[in-house]
């Protein structure tokens, strides 16, 4: 008898293990989901590329490995706490009323823990890397989970979320040099402008929302017609500031020709949105800018590499 009771005890413990395991992947899974993991690309290719240019050639692969955690970290921080920042507008817009939180898929709680673990991942990372990294890690969190609340009280707001995605290649190349310079900040430059002109066209959908709301944006500011415009003029500069990165490095001919697909996936991002037409803003907004970014990174690092063995 009491080996039958010990081993329904057993069963029992294994079965409610089994059952609490598979709902706390069920609920990250849902997070994942919520924030737009896969969305991570936007800024991590800039990341790499950065790397190496720091480190003219291959980076050392442990240094990889916590750049890739450090990304990963704060980008999903920033986004779990866009996400809490936003239930109150994001219950109210149809456009978003579906997301995890504000449909009851997820507790709140839940989404608290994810950012908090995730933002403690990342200033781990940056300890790892070095001093000047873990010591701008707080300063880097501040820039991205203040970009939450920009929308309430600044137009700029998009020039904010590319600033946050512009800490990626800066923090890369302080990553591996423990350093400032200025090619860096020439890329971040870049990644903010690319990053707040197809910002600007994603934020065209909740135009008549913003208005409604009292939420800042250049299309509620300047309606739909000029803000593709301003979009347009922002990622014209962004390709003459990518033109600009081969006089201050060793990058060359494999990367312009890189930096000329950009050019034409930014042409024709432009070409398929009309202030009269937004149905495609998704294939504009996400496909194509992942694109962008993995199209600039593969040809930068294969031209860093090829000087690397031709020298």
């Amino acid at each position: 008898m009491c080996c039958v009771l010990r081993t329904s005890k057993h069963e029992n413990a294994k079965y409610v293990i089994r059952n609490t395991v598979r709902t706390m992947f069920k609920k990250i899974g849902i997070i994942l989901e919520m924030i737009k993991f896969e969305h991570t690309i936007f800024a991590l290719p800039y990341a790499v590329m950065s790397a190496f240019l720091a480190s003219n050639g291959w980076p050392n692969l442990l240094k990889i490995l916590w750049i890739l955690v450090a990304m990963v970290g704060a980008r999903s921080c920033a986004m779990a706490f866009n996400r809490i920042a936003d239930m109150k507008y994001d219950k109210i817009n149809p456009r978003t009323s579906n997301r995890a939180l504000p449909a009851g898929l997820i507790k709140m709680s839940a989404v608290w823990i994810f950012t908090i673990t995730s933002a403690l991942i990342f200033i781990f990372a940056a300890y790892m890397l070095n001093r000047l990294a873990f010591v701008l890690s707080p300063l880097a969190l501040l820039v991205i989970l203040v970009y939450s609340y920009s929308k309430r009280f600044t137009t700029l707001t998009h020039l904010w979320l590319g600033l946050s995605l512009a800490i990626a290649p800066v923090g890369a190349w302080i990553a591996i040099k423990g350093e400032f310079a200025f090619v860096p900040l020439l890329l971040g430059l870049a990644v903010m402008l690319w990053t707040a002109g197809f910002d600007i066209i994603y934020a065209c959908q909740d135009k008549e929302f913003d208005e409604k709301f009292g939420i800042y944006s250049i299309p509620k500011r300047f309606g739909i017609k000029r803000a593709l415009q301003i979009s347009s003029a922002m990622h014209l500069i962004t390709v003459l500031v990518l033109l600009s990165l081969p006089l201050l490095s060793e990058l060359r001919y494999i990367y312009l020709s890189g930096v000329g697909l950009v050019s034409i996936l930014l042409v024709y991002e432009h070409a398929i949105v009309k202030p009269n037409d937004l149905s495609r803003v998704n294939l504009a907004f996400f496909t194509l800018n992942g694109m962008v970014s993995l199209g600039l990174m593969v040809m930068s690092v294969a031209d860093i590499i090829f000087a690397t063995y031709t020298n």
